[in-house]
This record gives C-alpha cells, sequence and structure tokens, in this order.
C-alpha cells in the first residue's frame, strides 16, 4: 500500500483502482456477497506456484465433476508470507450450511475432497478459515465488475475494545471524504468467526491491474483537499483512538485455481479458462 504520513498508513488503502468508473456502468457488476468464507493455506518454502497449482486442481476437478453450484477462486499473495485464499461467497449464512451439508451427503464428492486434501497438506505449514460478515455502511461504490478484476488489496484493522464508536465515526469521515474522489471503492467485512481477537474488519479494493495502484498514489492529494486540514485533524485523533493494528497485502487471481461461475468464464473466457498450449512439435528424425 501507499504510505502518506503516520495518520494515513494503513488508511489510504479506501481509494480503489480507476478503471472501474466504466465497469459499474455496465449490468455485469457484482455486490459483495453477504456472507464471505475464507480459507487460508500457508505453504511450506518452495511449493508454490505450478507445484500447488497441480495438487489443487484435484479440488477442482472433483467440484466440476459434482456440478457443484458452489463456485469459489483463489487468490495468490504477493506480500507477506507465502500463502493462498480460498474465497467462498453466501448470500447467507443458512446457504453456507446448505452447502456444507450438501457436501457430506454427496459421497463421492466428499472422498474426492478428502483424497486432494490428503495431497494439498504436503504443501502446507498452516491452514485456516474465517468467516467473514458484509457490512455495506462501512463500503464504497462496492458492486464491481469482478470478473474482470485481477488484484486484490486486502486490509485488516483491528479495533480496540470499548472504541467501536471511534472506529464507526472514523470510517464515516474518510467515507465522506472519498465519494469526493473519483472511482473510490472498497467492501468492508467485520470478521464474524475465526482467530483474528477483537473487533476486526477487512477490507476488500478489487484492482484491474497494477496501474491502479499506482494511480491511488496520485489521488492522495485529492483525499488530503477533501478532508481538510480540520478533518485530517479528527481523523489523526480517531485513528489514534481506535485502531490497535492494522497491516495491507497484495494478492493475485489465481484462475487455474478457481472454480469459477459460468458468468465469469463467458465474459473473460481467456483468463479463467485459457485454452492449453498446443504440444510442441517433434523435430524431424
Amino acid at each position: 500500500m501507499k504510505k502518506l504520513t503516520g495518520v494515513l498508513l494503513g488508511l489510504s488503502f479506501f481509494v480503489g483502482g480507476t478503471g472501474i468508473a466504466a465497469a459499474q456502468e455496465k449490468s455485469d457488476v457484482t455486490p459483495p456477497p453477504k456472507v464471505l468464507v475464507i480459507y487460508r493455506e500457508y505453504l511450506k518454502p518452495g511449493k508454490s506456484g505450478a507445484t500447488h497449482e497441480k495438487a489443487e486442481s484435484a479440488f477442482v476437478q472433483a467440484v466440476t465433476k459434482a456440478k457443484s453450484a458452489q463456485h469459489y477462486f483463489a487468490v495468490d499473495s504477493l506480500s507477506g508470507r507465502s500463502r493462498s485464499l480460498f474465497l467462498f461467497p453466501y448470500d447467507s449464512f443458512d446457504e453456507m450450511e446448505k452447502d456444507a451439508m450438501a457436501t457430506q451427503k454427496n459421497a463421492a464428492l466428499s472422498a474426492a475432497l478428502d483424497r486432494a486434501g490428503v495431497a494439498d497438506g504436503e504443501l502446507l505449514s498452516d491452514m485456516d478459515a474465517t468467516i467473514l460478515n458484509y457490512r455495506e455502511d462501512q463500503s464504497l461504490r462496492a458492486p464491481v465488475d469482478i470478473a474482470h478484476m485481477r488484484l486484490f488489496e486486502i486490509s485488516l484493522f483491528q479495533v480496540r475494545p470499548g472504541h467501536g464508536k471511534d472506529w464507526d465515526a472514523l470510517v464515516k469521515l474518510v467515507i465522506a471524504a472519498y465519494e469526493k474522489v473519483p472511482d473510490s471503492h472498497w467492501a468492508t467485512y467485520e470478521v464474524a468467526y475465526g482467530q483474528q481477537p477483537n473487533s476486526t474488519y477487512v477490507v476488500f479494493t478489487p484492482l484491474k491491474a497494477a496501474a491502479d495502484i499506482d494511480r491511488e498514489f496520485a489521488q492522495d492529494k485529492d483525499f488530503v483537499a477533501a478532508m481538510g486540514e480540520d478533518g485530517m485533524k479528527k481523523l489523526a485523533e480517531l485513528e489514534a483512538a481506535a485502531i490497535e493494528s492494522r497491516q495491507s497485502n497484495l494478492f493475485l487471481f489465481n484462475p487455474k485455481m478457481s472454480y469459477p461461475p459460468d458468468a465469469w468464464v463467458k465474459a473473460d473466457p481467456d483468463f479463467w479458462k485459457p485454452k492449453a498450449a498446443p504440444a510442441p512439435k517433434k523435430a524431424a528424425e
């Protein structure tokens, strides 16, 4: 993430890529899911890339063969520890439960997933799962053409105990400023279940290309101008009071480890379902 002054460090993630404006005018924008389950796999040294993709292909083949109605997609870390995140969207907690029960009742699918899990587990140093609940009131212009996104900025904010109202005031202040900055967008989730301490918020900023990050830097001055001197002072006070810790990381979409919905494949088949490269011709003997 870009860095301004101490007060904006970790807050300036809210600026999104400028490539979103045109996408938001289309009918194929996707609103954030109400519930998001994230499975996080930490990889052993040397076990990422093609090695992990090969293991994960067994999961994709299993759900594809079963014609599973529950789709998911994967992202790989470009910063921090080597890890992959698998994002499963749901409209509700009830839908999440029904998906889990359906998988349990499908003996063939469960067995295939178990076999895939054994092979995949050999590559991992650790793994965990987190369940997130969407906070529309803390998001801005969140629906995007996700099928054409390629990167995620993901930021975690841990709020000090007893300072929820300070956090709410901080978010309202930031939203009011970024509403004046064109093309800014993000989706905020609150951790409902998982290993994060205190009240934790996870903010996703989808990006169409890394060039959007460069544009974020350029828009910092617009945010400061929109805040004004008094607003910046208030922001610093709220940040000091509300935030226990924060971190931001960059992730790259990985279609080879994903099971995308048909609409995504139709929208961008070259990315989500690329054709296999032709085998090299043998040299004449």
